[in-house]
């Protein structure tokens, strides 16, 4: 059977679409001293990858392996860059990802720094980041699907098309599911367009698995997987006091000991989403120091009164009454 063509308007497999204007754009000045790099130190200095690197590690806690698979990607591109300087690659490398683990293990951050690598070196135009899900991508009638996932592709062409909870995209229970149409167009664009286009699927590590063997055209294309480790309770305190700083909080030596606690109750709970639940448990943690100041009503509040989260505003939460809840 042969396989139906997805011709998406607006799109072209050219490396630039940049009008000529005869001056050149720092961007063509960036290509120009990567084109005539011969070492390691030229492409560096040149892309300023070694930037964006370090940018990974200040806002990522922990994840080292993670950040080693990047760093070996990263490697990767710019020898690749160095043996295209002197005729010796044929074609880009294949870079489309997969990024599996559970909610809040730093995915769509990771994704950002990679689009920002990736455009750097010169392998896509701009660099940008399109977030989708299901939803972004199919239809819910005949004839929707195709229209809607071109228009996504066409937005994220020069970039990177990051889609959360990619398995969704599969449905085989549902006979009259249009995902499998957005699935056809999607291998089409990624095969055609590798060298302007980037996809990274993320979502739990199971479901991923059973995704890719379900679907093997999608993942013969797919290059790089990384595995997101869930955070440990240290690396969770980090986080924690991370968050609050950038909000001029902090915790009491004895809010730091309650959190510490509550972590490993929370740790416990369904739906844990690691980062992101952090992020909210402060939230409510802020919550309950605002109720407890505005309570006291005639008292003359200091910077530290306002700034310090202390061990009751940690432990009224509910996960202390009822752990099993």
């Amino acid at each position: 059977m042969t396989t139906p063509s997805y011709a998406i308007p607006g799109i072209k497999p050219t490396a630039s679409s940049a009008p000529n204007t005869g001056a050149a754009t720092p961007a063509q000045d960036t290509a120009q001293a990567l084109g005539s790099a011969r070492t390691v130190a030229e492409v560096l200095a040149g892309s300023q990858v070694e930037l964006v690197l370090k940018e990974l590690d200040d806002d990522l806690v922990g994840l080292a392996p993670v950040k080693a698979r990047i760093r070996d990607i990263a490697a990767l591109l710019v020898i690749d860059k160095l043996r295209l300087n002197l005729g010796l690659s044929s074609q880009a490398p294949s870079l489309h990802m997969c990024f599996s683990g559970n909610p809040g293990t730093g995915k769509t951050t990771v994704a950002l720094r990679m689009a920002q690598i990736l455009h750097k070196l010169g392998y896509v135009r701009q660099g940008h980041v399109v977030s989708v899900t299901r939803d972004d991508l199919v239809g819910q009638y005949i004839g929707h699907t195709a229209p809607k996932t071109k228009e996504v592709l066409k937005k994220a062409m020069g970039g990177v098309l990051f889609i959360d909870e990619a398995y969704y995209l599969y449905r085989p229970e549902n006979e009259r599911d249009y995902g499998q149409e957005a699935i056809e167009i999607l291998l089409q664009v990624m095969e055609n367009h590798r060298d302007d286009l980037v996809v990274i699927l993320a979502g739990y590590h199971d479901r991923m698995a059973t995704f890719f063997q379900s679907n093997p055209g999608m993942s013969s294309r797919i290059a790089h997987h990384l595995d997101f480790p869930d955070y440990g309770t240290p690396e969770l305190l980090h986080i924690a006091q991370t968050m609050l700083g950038a909000q001029h909080y902090s915790f009491s030596p004895e809010a730091l000991t309650a959190f510490e606690q509550y972590l490993g109750l929370r740790r416990q709970q369904p739906h844990f989403a690691n980062a992101r639940s952090v992020r909210n448990a402060l939230d409510r943690a802020r919550l309950r120091q605002a109720s407890r100041l505005f309570a006291d009503r005639d008292r003359v509040l200091n910077a530290q009164d306002l700034c310090t989260l202390e061990a009751s505003d940690i432990l009224a939460s509910r996960l202390f009454q009822n752990p099993e809840n």
